[in-house]
């Protein structure tokens, strides 16, 4: 059975030009296509298959990633459905040189899992098993206006 730290992804992209818009900052659907692209790597962690992209939640861009700096971003599964899962994803702004950090976008996205035929085929039982792996999905489950749990 996958547990959360299984599916923890942190990636980074550094910011060139061809990532920006007219104001010399990551374009945000750049960046929205990067955070969907580990999700999905996560997700696909986590159900051992195939998945693709249902929904969205909201994103909210707090502020700017200027061109040179690099753009990080972290994701987790946090819990699963019968064939869907839900990865909290987050987008940090950092300072190549001193590693500061400021957050900069954040979202829970939902996946799919799909067999060959892409049919939605049934995802493991989630697990949370350490104290690192319960905070992180405390905070996911908080953060998700959609979340019952």
């Amino acid at each position: 059975m996958p547990t959360l730290m299984d599916t923890y992804i942190e990636n980074r992209e550094r910011v060139q030009p061809n990532h920006a818009n007219n104001y010399e900052t990551a374009h945000g659907g750049v960046v929205m296509k990067w955070m969907d692209e580990i999700g999905a790597m996560s997700a696909m962690r986590f159900a051992g298959e195939t998945c693709v992209t249902a929904s969205v939640d909201h994103m909210d861009f707090q502020r700017p990633i200027p061109v040179g700096d690099t753009t990080v971003i972290e994701s987790y599964v946090y819990d699963a459905g019968r064939t869907s899962v839900k990865v909290r994803l987050s987008a940090f702004r950092e300072e190549p040189r001193t590693g500061e950090r400021e957050k900069t976008t954040e979202s829970h996205f939902v996946y799919v899992a799909v067999d060959d035929d892409g049919k939605p085929t049934p995802v493991p039982e989630f697990a949370v098993e350490t104290d690192r792996e319960t905070e992180l999905r405390e905070a996911a489950v908080e953060a998700d206006p959609h979340s019952h749990s």
